[in-house]
């Protein structure tokens, strides 16, 4: 979209473009289009209006990466969370986007699909139809052909690499641990891979082979080298002020068009200076 209105309205500076998009002056087939890379279908009709529709206000922690009638891929910052508890009530996620989307219109909604804990950052998606919803979960393990996050830990692991297996099971007080029985909870796999290391911390590459909750927190704690921040689960330096955990990538099968997507984001640049000092 953004591309197609730069060339369109040539008269225009960049920033001038986009502030219209986001203004809701943008229709495509009388429906209003904030989103820059929402698609254009051949032969669509696309109109800009002079009247500023409502001033659109600052999504808070998070960046849309892509947007259509089934999806929205964000980016989180650490800090924010993907959806309150019924005791809290924030600015999450969740909230944003359903405002984000019922400014097109008010009946539309927003589906939760996976979560990332507050102190992760990184990629992650909601469904805005319920039936998109279901059959990426309940298709997961197929649907989610890649799922690649970089942790920042404590210490210098000793294997340059490595295969994580546990079954995880969640205590009273609502913490995960690795049972110390086969077939006792959830299995849950995690791959490693360093990828730059000072003697206090290491920065790894983690592929997730199963989704489980806190399945690298616990697995880095299980392998004596805890997420750098999570005092939950062991760690000891808060020399990041967050959690060292970052969602990198995410690749997936589209449920709705069968198209393969990957959504890629930075290392942190926190994460890398911290390895620098």
């Amino acid at each position: 979209m953004l591309p197609f209105l730069l060339a369109k309205l040539s008269g225009q500076g960049r920033n001038a473009v986009k502030a219209i998009l986001a203004r809701g002056q943008v229709s495509v087939d009388g429906s209003p289009v904030t989103a820059y890379n929402h698609p254009l279908a051949p032969g669509a009709s696309v109109s800009v209006s002079r009247e500023r529709i409502e001033e659109v206000p600052p999504l808070i922690g998070l960046s849309i990466m892509f947007e259509d009638d089934d999806l929205i891929v964000v980016a989180k910052d650490a800090g924010l969370l993907s959806i309150a508890s019924a005791q809290e009530n924030e600015v999450t996620a969740y909230r944003q986007l359903t405002e984000h989307v019922r400014r097109a219109d008010p009946r539309s909604r927003i589906f939760v699909v996976h979560r990332l804990d507050r102190d992760t950052s990184g990629v992650m998606m909601f469904a805005k139809r319920e039936e998109i919803q279901q059959d990426l979960q309940n298709n997961w393990q197929e649907a989610v052909t890649e799922r690649i996050y970089v942790a920042l830990v404590e210490g210098r692991v000793a294997r340059a690499e490595g295969t994580i297996s546990s079954w995880l099971k969640e205590s009273k007080t609502l913490k995960m641990y690795s049972s110390p029985y086969p077939n006792d909870g959830q299995h849950a796999v995690t791959h490693y891979r360093t990828l730059e290391a000072k003697s206090q911390l290491s920065l790894l590459e983690v592929k997730l082979e199963t989704g489980r909750k806190n399945q690298i927190r616990v697995h880095m704690q299980d392998i004596g080298h805890p997420v750098v921040g999570d005092k939950k689960y062991g760690a000891r330096s808060k020399v990041l002020g967050r959690l060292g955990l970052h969602a990198r990538v995410l690749a997936f099968v589209h449920p709705g068009t069968g198209e393969g997507l990957r959504f890629e984001t930075d290392i942190p640049k926190a994460f890398l200076n911290v390895l620098k000092d």
